[in-house]
């Protein structure tokens, strides 16, 4: 691994702590490989771009999928996550995943997390898309995502786990080898630090959630920009499957120009028997899937986009006016309030819904150990691509998937320092840049990305949409590129511009492999490729930034990643 020499213009760092590990996000990937580094000896600071519980986790409404229920083996769980990962998922990651996840959701309870029980007493389990069995578990009905976050940010308070609140992480801190010695990071307003500063460890868990902002109309919350990706790729690691955007299909349509952070209508609702209808009431995902309503979620969502082009409709409905008022006051209370906010009752009128940017299935690519291609850094969560997703996101395994992967984690940077002598390696930052290493975009240049990405990478794909996607966002790089070379002019730094400057980055290289992978498979959808092909297509697509930030992209040799560390394995 070379490093890119790559930083974001900002000022020099003002002050620095040091820990054993920092954790970027307090998410549940973040805030569990947090606790069980703590539990492990480990000095480990958490840093978050908002509060604590700000993330996208609290979001979350569907649940945790475990193989918990009578009848459920982790083999079967397996079986639906492979199917939905349309052949590139790497079947040792997803066995970790189902193997480990039932204790790991059991951890989970005891450290606090409250799930809904059935009346005997035991967890009560739902189906949502995909899944052939009743094994996601729920909490407050639809509101899992909050209950987990009180937990988990609970127990790091009541454990005294230092955090610092209100920062965007900037760029990575390397030594002269290359390997990772923290990260630097703007906290914003007041607080024990401010303005620009540094953590110096020598592992630093990627943990940032996603990049849904990246699109006009998400139901991520603004805070999810890509930064972590858009650090690793700055820093030289490997990112790999970004084409695979999932757009949930059941989003509330809030109209045509909606933008930014879009209310989810859980999966789970569709679990309990809701029906997806036209204008005309008729139930158009029937004979489209063996599970109808129930199928994975790009089916779904491809199904309903291809009736709203047949009908030229805005969007669809999804029905569930046969659960009343009393399933829906218990079950899905924060989709009732949601729906009624803005005007439409679920107990009386059909929900009016269209897809939307959800969830990024690739990411900073990882192994078992969720260890990025470069020395010391690692990624969890939905910013980490471990190969347990493949094409396509399985409903619910990414709270699982966070649970795991960063108890794997925090078990491998306590075993490197137990090899060290329980003595932490002091890490030695390579200075910082005097000028400015990469040219930042002015904070309008947010809303042209998204309107650029949503046209031409949306759920609908082409050749010429995509070619024309590249143009226009090569074409912002160009200026931002051009205008520092040319007169030492950037934007001026601050949140907006990096968060800009992040989002383009992501942007570029999403579109890349885009580009490249010209056929059809799961959640990325080529018009002018409308097959799968397995032949030439069943195979990975890896991007990582040169020094002269230019992208390099290639695919793998098979459908499994090579490792990321060659010379440890």
């Amino acid at each position: 691994m070379t490093s890119t020499g790559i930083r974001l213009h900002a000022p020099a760092p003002g002050w620095s702590i040091a820990a054993d590990v920092v954790v970027v996000g307090s998410g549940v990937a973040g805030l569990t490989a947090a606790l069980r580094c703590e539990a492990a000896g480990l000095d480990t600071v958490v840093v978050t771009k908002a509060r604590l519980d700000d993330g996208s986790t609290r979001w979350a409404q569907g649940g945790v999928a475990a193989a918990l229920g009578e009848g459920d083996t982790p083999e079967q769980h397996l079986d639906d996550t492979l199917v939905a990962g349309a052949g590139l998922c790497d079947e040792e990651a997803v066995r970790i995943l189902v193997t480990e996840g039932p204790d790991a959701v059991r951890r989970l309870i005891e450290t606090g997390a409250h799930f809904d029980e059935s009346s005997e007493g035991g967890l009560e389990l739902t189906r949502e898309g995909g899944h052939h069995r009743r094994r996601i578990a729920h909490a407050g009905g639809d509101a899992t995502g909050a209950e987990i976050s009180r937990a988990l940010v609970e127990a790091v308070r009541a454990r005294g786990l230092r955090t610092v609140e209100n920062a965007l992480v900037l760029d990575l801190l390397t030594d002269a080898e290359g390997r990772t010695a923290g990260v630097t990071l703007h906290v914003m307003g007041e607080g024990q630090h401010d303005g620009v500063g540094a953590v110096h460890a020598p592992a630093v868990v990627l943990a940032t959630g996603g990049m849904g902002q990246v699109f006009s109309a998400t139901t991520n919350p603004s805070v999810s920009t890509g930064d972590g990706v858009a650090l690793a790729l700055r820093a030289g690691a490997e990112v790999s499957d970004l084409e695979f955007v999932q757009f949930h299909p059941t989003v509330l349509f809030l109209g045509a120009d909606a933008e930014g952070q879009q209310p989810l209508v859980s999966e789970a609702v569709r679990g309990e028997g809701a029906h997806l209808v036209d204008a005309d009431g008729v139930r158009f995902m029937v004979g489209q899937h063996e599970l109808a309503e129930l199928a994975p979620r790009d089916i779904v969502a491809k199904g309903i986009t291809r009736r709203m082009q047949e009908q030229d409709a805005g969007h669809m409905f999804l029905d569930a006016r046969h659960f009343g008022a009393e399933m829906w006051e218990n079950r899905f209370p924060t989709i009732l309030a949601a729906c009624r906010a803005h005007g439409i009752d679920p107990v009386t009128t059909p929900i009016p819904v269209a897809p939307a940017a959800h969830y990024a299935s690739g990411g900073v690519r990882t192994d078992s150990r969720g260890r990025t291609t470069v020395p010391g850094l690692y990624a969890c969560g939905e910013v980490a691509c471990t190969g347990v997703h493949g094409a396509n996101r399985l409903a619910s395994n990414s709270l699982l998937e966070g649970l795991v992967y960063a108890e794997r984690i925090a078990a491998d940077i306590a075993e490197v320092r137990a090899a060290d002598g329980l003595t932490a390696r002091v890490p030695q930052p390579v200075p910082y840049p005097e000028t400015p290493e990469h040219p930042l975009l002015a904070p309008e240049a947010r809303f042209a990305i998204q309107r650029i990405m949503t046209m031409g990478a949306g759920v609908l794909r082409s050749d010429t949409s995509l070619t024309e996607a590249a143009e226009q966002i090569q074409r912002l790089h160009a200026e931002a590129r051009d205008a520092l070379l040319e007169n030492g002019k950037t934007a001026e730094p601050g949140v907006d511009t990096w968060e800009a400057t992040n989002l383009l980055c992501v942007a570029r290289a999403l579109v890349a492999a885009a580009r490249m992978r010209e056929e059809t498979r799961g959640c990325h959808w080529r018009e002018d490729r409308p097959d799968r092909d397995d032949t030439a297509w069943r195979r990975h697509i890896v991007v990582s930034l040169n020094p002269d930030r230019t992208l390099a992209v290639h695919t793998t040799d098979t459908a499994d990643l090579p490792p990321t560390r060659p010379q440890e394995q």
